[in-house]
């Protein structure tokens, strides 16, 4: 299941790591001013939804489990050709084989 993801300073973070920023911004006091340059928004679903390429935290590197555009699809086959290790032991088991 597609991982809940929120939106702090133009960086994706997975719903564990959006919690604990948002903890640590509210016990500094810092308000939810509603725009995510100051405070994570979200929570969106579907790891933040479609996007050209698979999309990680950007705190602790979780996959976030998004769909792909066709560029996406690309991606993740070129990647899987190559031989990358994530595209090999994270993104093909989620995504299938490429086509």
């Amino acid at each position: 299941m597609a991982e809940e993801t929120y939106i702090f300073n133009a960086a994706l973070l997975c719903e564990e790591c959006a919690e604990e920023l948002m903890t640590k911004l509210r016990n500094e006091g810092k308000p939810n001013t509603g725009d995510s340059d100051d405070y994570p928004q979200g929570p969106y679903p579907n790891g933040g939804g479609e996007a050209d390429c698979p999309q990680h935290c950007d705190s602790c590197l979780m996959f976030l489990e998004n769909s792909l555009t066709s560029d996406g699809e690309n991606y993740v086959r070129e990647a899987v050709e190559e031989g990358s290790k994530t595209a090999t032991e994270v993104w093909k088991p989620y995504y299938g084989e490429p086509t």
